[in-house]
């Protein structure tokens, strides 16, 4: 299955469910709204994410229809928020995630690296990511969902034998203290 990530329209979707479950916007409802996108973009989004097992479509009794997360909805939903690029301001400290992650879940490994890759990590060595900035808080939420925390671990270094490799990736300066 290709990432929800990789559909932008699925992040329209998104922006209605702020619990876990949220109205169906009838086509009406859709055009008074001062939302981007058409209501069929929003439709089809709903029925795609349908199929791939992240919503489901329940009826009331009176006929109304909503939209509820699935647990893998709920997962999906934490890895794109975990997408988000934190701050800039850089408090002189570096990020290191190492990881250990069995053979035998390759697709979690797989994951982590993308997780981290995207949230601007380079790769230190062989297991072991560094970024100046932490990974924000919808990350570290999804680690714990999907149970790749146990695998992991989170540190902050005060400082490195030679970061000037790292300081010229990430275009940062080294505060002189006085």
């Amino acid at each position: 299955m290709r990432s929800l990530r990789n559909y932008s329209d699925t992040f329209l979707l998104f922006a209605f469910i702020d619990g876990l479950t949220s109205a169906f916007s009838s086509k009406d409802r859709w055009q008074n709204s001062k939302l981007n996108g058409s209501y069929e973009q929003y439709r089809q989004t709903a029925y795609y994410l349908r199929r791939k097992g992240c919503i489901k479509i329940t009826v009331s009794p009176a006929g109304e229809k909503f939209l509820q997360l699935t647990q893998k909805g709920e997962i999906e939903l934490l890895m794109a928020k975990a997408w988000l690029k934190p701050g800039t301001i850089w408090d002189g400290k570096w990020r290191i995630v190492m990881f250990d992650i069995p053979e035998a879940t390759d697709d979690k490994r797989d994951k982590l690296r993308r997780l981290l890759k995207n949230a601007g990590y380079i790769k230190l060595q062989a297991s072991i990511y560094i970024n100046p900035y932490p990974l924000n808080r919808e990350a570290v939420v999804y680690l714990k969902k999907t149970g790749l925390i146990n695998y992991i671990r989170i540190g902050r270094l005060e400082e490195l034998d030679d970061d000037s490799d790292l300081l010229k990736h990430f275009k940062l300066q080294r505060q002189i203290k006085k």
